[in-house]
């Protein structure tokens, strides 16, 4: 299956980050009155506290956070407790500096930020099992405690990992994978420049060479072997926690960083998934926004998309809540009024039902003092926590949105072997970064949104029949069993688009004696004749299908149709003026088309129309294409979401009449929403 949940929440809730050592005590019971009254009932604490709990190697102490535990059990908060491991103290990395990540030239980080250790240190990973053991043994029982959150942020700051403890695991790895140096050899190529190894110890995670002239077959093993050790790191401290751990209480951790197989994360480790949501990193001061044509912070449902293809009704950890900044970088201005409330309702359309404002309070101390809370410095009331109140009003009158799945038009279909493989393979980076940008810009601006879904080893063909249309875009590596898969799929009556440069590698990144689409050829019927990118010297390359002018950018397959395919559009300009530039094939009770370019949103207008999946709420709602809309159902019901992500109102037609949740009135016909405004209705 695609996706695995053990714990869902049962109502709509709201949460807050909190750090009671950053406090004095006499703060801690004013602090959560002041939360309970905005209708904030769950706390997240303890994930950067090692020293609050082993403050010298061996010698624990649990009184501080007892305290505090207590008393948010008599104040009726729920916690979340973190376990410490992002942040080892200084007694640890001064004593152990093997523990300690490096450069990819070998020199270790030192102590002072997070997120410097390596997973794969032996000394490491015994320190931290045996702080979670000792934290969970002591707190795990609690009763204000409601879940678990596993280090903080995995792979956030770094992802790749070059110290002589990842060396020797990455070895490690790679014998249990090739079993012999031979069998190894042959993945990886390495009669290509004399590369041959003839001993384990020859080999390295990678190492600064020459002008980048990397192996990608290598780099793409090391990006498996990042994401390997980052769940055994995971994956040990789930272990022990659900050894101490109340039955009704639940394992996360938040954020999806690069090189992690977050699917495999959740389903070996996890209960649910949170994510950290900061929708105004979309306007740092170190962006143009004069150029960007990204959508800004509506872009941040792109990476919500993703987090629902990991965990269907998923929380949001740290939702942005004020201005965010280091001292060392990151400048951005602050939410104007009506922001905290649409970039926290974003995440509910998308499918958060627990969402948890970082943070309460704005710190006063160390790198993070322009990270900004719902409170500032002064600790007075102000227009955010006025703003966290309506939201709160807001959210309980949605609370029957609570568990509703969110309706697609169509599904995108990501695998983590293609998503490493644009890590080392430039033109895979190319066309894949264009398109992934340009399918999602073109399912909001026409409000056709789509699933994610990850191919995986356990995938079966029910996970992709549900969607009537499935776009992989650039399935550069291709093996046996997914392209059987697709197949299936497309037999059963589904849908399939491909674009160019598809299916002409295989699981190692090496190329195929194969006609392109190499694999997916049977399924398609389409033969790569010729490819290129496109030169800047010439002018932009169009194809047209029955009168219509077709963008065809970057990079283009040149076409001819077999076995009973056909030709969809051609290129109207240069060498390859008139070849066939979109095959369809009919397969089973399904199709398959072969897009022979990237991606665009202009394209997709075309090929949305064309697959009749475009705007599939037409016939409720009538919106421009500023607005955001997201419909999620349950039992029967279907509640539709209006998002305004413009500082002016911004008017839409209701076609239906429809309940307005936040009131209770019903309404259809013209509507307007104000600046930064929300609504959420449920379709009558």
């Amino acid at each position: 299956m695609n996706s695995k949940q053990n714990y869902r929440w049962k109502e709509m809730t709201m949460g807050t980050c909190y750090y009671p050592e950053h406090w004095k005590e006499e703060l801690w019971a004013e602090d959560l009155d002041r939360m309970k009254e905005a209708g904030i009932s769950v706390v997240r604490i303890a994930e950067f506290a090692w020293n609050k709990i082993e403050p010298e190697e061996g010698k624990f102490q649990f009184d501080f956070f007892d305290k505090f535990l207590n008393l948010c059990e008599e104040k009726k908060m729920k916690v979340i407790f973190g376990t410490p491991t992002a942040t080892p103290p200084a007694w640890l990395t001064e004593k152990y500096p093997e523990v300690l990540n490096a450069t990819k030239d070998g020199v270790l980080y030192r102590h002072g930020a997070r997120r410097h250790y390596n997973y794969n240190s032996p000394v490491y990973r015994k320190l931290s099992a045996r702080v979670v053991e000792k934290e969970a043994k002591h707190y795990g029982k609690h009763p204000a405690i409601a879940g678990w959150q596993i280090d903080n942020e995995l792979n956030c700051e770094t992802c790749e990992f070059y110290s002589e403890a990842d060396s020797a695991a990455f070895r490690t790895f790679l014998k249990e994978k090739y079993k012999t140096l031979d069998r190894l050899n042959e993945a990886w190529g390495t009669v290509f420049w004399n590369q041959t190894y003839t001993d384990w110890k020859e080999i390295y995670v990678p190492r600064t060479v020459l002008n980048r002239g990397i192996n990608p077959h290598q780099h793409l093993d090391y990006y498996r072997f990042l994401s390997d050790s980052t769940l055994k790191f995971c994956g040990m401290q789930a272990e022990i926690i659900r050894k101490y751990k109340k039955p009704e209480d639940y394992i996360t951790t938040n954020g999806i960083f690069w090189n992690v197989d977050n699917h495999r994360m959740e389903k070996e480790c996890l209960d649910v998934y949170t994510y950290d949501s900061y929708p105004s990193f979309a306007f740092g001061l170190d962006r143009d926004l004069k150029t960007a044509d990204d959508l800004n912070d509506r872009k941040w449902t792109m990476h919500l998309n993703e987090v629902r293809s990991v965990c269907p009704h998923f929380g949001i950890m740290e939702q942005q809540s004020g201005a965010n900044g280091w001292t060392t970088r990151m400048e951005g201005p602050a939410p104007r009024p009506g922001q905290l409330t649409l970039w926290a309702m974003q995440s509910v359309a998308q499918g958060a039902d627990f969402v948890s404002f970082f943070r309460w309070r704005t710190c006063t101390i160390g790198t993070e003092i322009y990270w900004h809370g719902i409170l500032d410095y002064d600790n007075r009331d102000n227009r955010k926590l006025a703003e966290v109140k309506d939201f709160y009003n807001k959210l309980k009158k949605i609370d029957a949105v609570c568990g509703a799945d969110n309706v697609a038009a169509f599904a995108l279909i990501k695998d983590y072997d293609n998503e490493w493989d644009t890590q080392v393979d430039m033109w895979h980076r190319r066309v894949s970064e264009k398109s992934e940008q340009e399918i999602f810009m073109a399912s909001e601006l026409y409000h056709t949104p789509y699933d994610i879904v990850y191919l995986q080893e356990g995938s079966r063909v029910c996970d992709l029949v549900q969607y009537p249309v499935i776009f992989y875009p650039h399935p550069t590596i291709m093996d046996e069993r997914r392209a059987a898969l697709l197949k299936k799929y497309v037999e059963q009556g589904g849908t399939l688009v491909i674009g160019c440069r598809s299916g002409y590698k295989d699981m190692n990144g090496r190329c195929v004696m194969l006609p392109q689409p190499g694999l997916l050829q049977e399924i398609t019927g389409s033969d790569v004749k010729d490819f290129t990118f496109e030169s800047p010297a010439e002018e932009q390359v169009w194809a047209s299908c029955e009168g219509t002018r077709i963008e065809m950018p970057l990079f283009n397959d040149i076409l001819e149709p077999l076995n009973g395919a056909e030709t969809v559009a051609v290129y109207e300009n240069s060498y390859y003026a008139g070849k066939a530039a979109v095959t369809k094939k009919e397969l089973g009770e399904g199709k398959a088309f072969h897009f022979g370019s990237t991606f665009s949103r202009e394209n997709l207008s075309w090929l949305f129309g064309y697959l009749g999946i475009k705007e599939p709420f037409k016939e409720l709602i009538g919106a421009p294409d500023t607005l955001e809309v997201v419909l999620r159902a349950k039992e029967g019901k279907n509640y539709l979401f209006v998002l305004n992500f413009q500082a002016k109102d911004t008017a839409f037609t209701l076609h239906k009449k429809m309940k307005l949740l936040y009131t209770g009135n019903i309404v259809q016909g013209e509507q307007s929403l104000p600046a930064f405004g929300t609504a959420v209705y449920e379709v009558l």
